[in-house]
């Protein structure tokens, strides 16, 4: 190996180390098939127009946007894993991803681990194919009212028809009636105090939310069936 060709590889690694660094996401490519695989990983608050406070662990819509429009036009990238550990964060930004992720051509597989809740609900079912791992958690509430809120009818009503846009997408992309994931969500038998319901683990494949129960190994496995299966029927 040449020196120039030493350079290069080292400049590629370096980028690829800042991009999962900053980004937290990188290209998987030294699997046996060579295949390249995008690595998307949700961490912490989901943020959106507004910064989260510097401390914070956060995914920032505005840098995994263009990374998912990248993915889409770029014909060397074969799938999309997505690793999720969430605590929710901004509704908008979550649900522009999720619906990024759900638009994508090539196959996509998510993994919750940690946790997957509120807005990560959607974020974990806009896939292809859905995996948690036994401990996993995620929670299904209605969206909070922070901040000052005016007591008008208007303003209740803007925020149903939020819930209804993420009861939407959740029935449309999993297996589980819309009637189903609402009752769920205003569940008052659970959390104290407050409304929702949490679900670990097979709990989640039982309610029909994710597909099924596993870990890296079984995500990874997912996944390189489906892009098998795909160019089996592009060709």
């Amino acid at each position: 190996m040449d020196r120039d060709q030493k350079k290069t590889e080292k400049e590629i690694q370096e980028k690829e180390d800042e991009k999962l660094e900053e980004y937290g996401q990188m290209t998987l490519e030294e699997n046996r098939g060579k295949r390249k695989i995008h690595l998307l990983s949700v961490i912490g608050e989901v943020e959106g127009h507004e910064n989260a406070p510097g401390s914070s662990k956060t995914t920032k819509y505005d840098h995994v946007l263009p990374s998912l429009a990248a993915i889409e036009d770029n014909d060397e990238v074969e799938g999309l894993l997505v690793l999720l550990n969430t605590s929710g964060g901004d509704v908008d930004a979550g649900l522009a991803i999720a619906e990024m992720i759900a638009s994508l051509s090539v196959p996509t597989v998510s993994l919750v681990l940690g946790g997957s809740h509120s807005i990560g609900v959607p974020l974990a079912v806009s896939a292809d194919y859905s995996f948690i791992v036994p401990t996993g958690t995620m929670m299904i509430h209605p969206v909070r009212m922070t901040g000052m809120v005016i007591g008008a009818s208007q303003t209740y009503e803007y925020f149903e028809m939020i819930q209804d846009r993420i009861l939407s997408f959740i029935a449309n992309h999993a297996e589980i009636a819309y009637d189903q994931v609402k009752k769920l969500m205003l569940n008052t038998e659970m959390l104290t105090r407050d409304l929702g319901t949490v679900l670990v683990g097979r709990e989640a494949v039982e309610q029909g939310l994710i597909n099924e129960v596993g870990g890296i190994r079984e995500a990874l496995a997912k996944l390189h069936r489906m892009i098998e299966e795909r160019e089996k029927n592009v060709g």
